[in-house]
């Protein structure tokens, strides 16, 4: 068949395909299978159950932390107004000496050194998770809670992060990058469907209903360059994140970037699609800033996740310290 007479079914076809994105920012958000009153939407997939049956495989012989340093300087949304990252002293062991704030005497601030901190940050900051509340449509979250009723000056009264269990379950990595022979996608590099599909059959790696999945980019090997890191990011693309949820089952989708998706938005009326797709729509919550370059160098494609959020009461995000451990 000529190109020419292919013209117009391809045309359909990306019509139909802009139709079918378009639609998504029509729908509106979720309602839960779990009931009117659920807060945490696919948190709901860990069990008593799923939890035995994934801490009985562990190897113990090797812990991989998932985590990043938080530190002055570091990649933060401070672009989008949001503060930096802030780390001051509030005690030192010398200060202590002059101030004696503690009224124990000089002798006493000599002898017993006293070092104390505070820190301040958004809320996505650094390896995080982010709770069901962190994007909306319409006014409205997840399993329909709306902002004029049930978001106050202390945060949410509903679908805070403090709300969410210990995360205990089977985590994946899908290493994208190392399955097209890269160290880290390009930039704006939208990640499809079928890029995922690749590189979980070159893993060998099935995904389960309960899944926490986590796609590798390359982006955190720029982590130590602020502006480098948060510039043009590579992404998930909205179809593969439909892929993950709605063929995979996967419960929480992470990545190692600071956007989980990529940009400009490939959906018209929704700036940022794919935050909308699995927070407000599925009740799938999303982590982002997991360093996951440990885990493709030793190829573990497979393990128990290991972590939870801070129990910030209402809050829209929180700092995580996950950790995966092989398994036999």
């Amino acid at each position: 068949m000529k190109l020419r007479s292919l013209l117009p079914r391809l045309g359909l076809l990306a019509l139909g395909a802009i139709a079918a994105l378009s639609a998504h920012a029509a729908e509106g958000v979720g309602a839960s299978p779990w009931g009117p009153a659920d807060e945490i939407g696919r948190l709901n997939l860990i069990t008593p159950e799923s939890r035995a049956a994934i801490l009985s495989r562990v190897d113990g012989r090797k812990a991989y932390d998932l985590a990043t340093d938080y530190y002055i300087g570091m990649p933060s949304w401070q672009a989008a107004g949001d503060p930096h990252y802030q780390f001051w002293m509030t005690h030192t062991p010398r200060g202590t000496v002059v101030d004696d704030p503690m009224a124990v005497g000089r002798e006493m601030n000599h002898k017993v050194s006293y070092t104390g901190a505070a820190f301040s940050m958004y809320s996505h900051s650094g390896t995080h998770i982010d709770a069901l509340n962190h994007f909306g449509l319409d006014g409205k979250i997840w399993n329909g809670f709306r902002a004029d009723e049930h978001l106050g000056d202390r945060g949410w009264t509903k679908t805070g992060i403090e709300k969410f269990p210990p995360l205990i379950a089977r985590g994946v990595l899908i290493d994208v990058a190392a399955a097209q022979g890269l160290p880290m996608l390009p930039e704006n590099y939208r990640i499809t469907r079928q890029d995922l599909q690749n590189a979980l059959a070159k893993q060998k790696v099935r995904l389960q209903r309960g899944d926490i999945v986590l796609i590798r980019t390359g982006r955190m090997q720029r982590f130590g360059d602020a502006s480098g890191y948060m510039a043009n990011p590579p992404g998930l693309g909205l179809d593969a994140a439909k892929f993950l949820v709605e063929d995979g089952g996967a419960m929480i989708v992470g990545a190692d970037n600071l956007s989980l998706e990529t940009f400009p938005s490939e959906v018209a009326g929704d700036y940022i699609p794919v935050h909308t797709y699995l927070l407000a729509q599925h009740g799938v919550p999303i982590m982002e800033l997991v360093a996951l370059e440990e885990l493709s160098r030793d190829k573990v494609y497979e393990f128990a996740f290991i972590g939870g959020p801070l129990k910030i009461r209402g809050g829209d995000a929180a700092p995580l310290r996950p950790i995966a451990l092989p398994l036999r």
